[in-house]
């Protein structure tokens, strides 16, 4: 996320909760560069949108890449980022467990909600990396015995990457940190044109070996934004996310209107 959002100052520590581990513990082809896949955002809620770009940039890195994927984090941000429609962290942590349940590979790390402060991107993924590949342990293990360090890679929707030319929206040594020490899976949205972007775009056109298009087949433009006016409305949600994820937004009445504006609404 941007650097704008009430960014904490403090130094970050690592670790927090029991250390993170990939879904796969070990490296089937030793020819591949162990990978992790995280994504960053809201997820107030998480649609089947988000889930859809993951599996997406699964089927990319698996289609005649040098990676081989061993997990997929949700890292949802703090409340700290103090963003309209911000569901409390521990809301947005649980309704992105229920939507990977049944998964095989993706998880969900609450560490970064946890924090009560806005964290920035870069700190994240730093987190996952110390995490991940700090220690005697680290690494994932090869068929030999031996252990390779995991390669961290930021998911993102084109819509995030273009804002990165957003004037002082995010700190130059981030981006520089993101693209040229992680990488960056980008998922193809509609409406915005990420090959021309990334001609145009100073930082991303540098780092450009590091940053991977991953083409949308069948366009998904589920917006969280969407689905929470949806629910103010009284509108059907169902199809849009997981039926889980549906059924905890009700029983915790989240994003519908107050008792009090409801009682407004039906006066009208």
């Amino acid at each position: 996320m941007p650097a704008t959002a009430h960014p904490s100052t403090a130094p970050v520590s690592f670790p927090i909760g029991p250390p993170l581990q990939p879904r796969h513990s070990l490296l089937q082809d030793p020819s591949k560069t162990p990978l992790v896949i995280v994504a960053c955002g809201s997820f107030s809620p998480v649609t089947y949108l988000h889930l859809r770009m993951f599996e997406m940039a699964y089927d990319y890195v698996a289609d005649d890449s040098p990676f081989e994927v061993l997990g997929g984090y949700f890292s949802p941000v703090s409340d700290g980022y103090a963003k309209p429609g911000l569901a409390a962290w521990h809301h947005r942590v649980n309704m992105c467990e229920l939507a990977v349940k049944d998964s095989t590979w993706l998880m969900v790390d609450p560490w970064e909600p946890s924090q009560p402060k806005y964290i920035r991107t870069a700190l994240v993924l730093d987190h996952f990396n110390e995490e991940l590949n700090g220690g005697p342990n680290g690494g994932v293990l090869l068929p030999d015995g031996t252990r390779r360090p995991i390669r961290i890679m930021l998911l993102a929707g084109g819509d995030l990457i273009q804002s990165f030319a957003v004037p002082n929206l995010w700190k130059e040594a981030d981006l520089k940190h993101i693209l040229g020490d992680f990488g960056c899976l980008i998922i193809e949205r509609t409406g915005a044109n990420v090959h021309d972007f990334l001609l145009t775009n100073d930082a991303l056109h540098i780092h450009r070996k590091n940053v991977y298009v991953v083409k949308q087949y069948i366009h998904n433009d589920i917006s969280s934004t969407k689905i929470r006016l949806f629910v103010r409305r009284g509108m059907s949600i169902k199809y849009l996310l997981p039926d889980p994820v549906v059924q905890y937004i009700k029983d915790n009445s989240l994003y519908s209107l107050p008792p009090e504006e409801k009682k407004d609404a039906a006066a009208l």
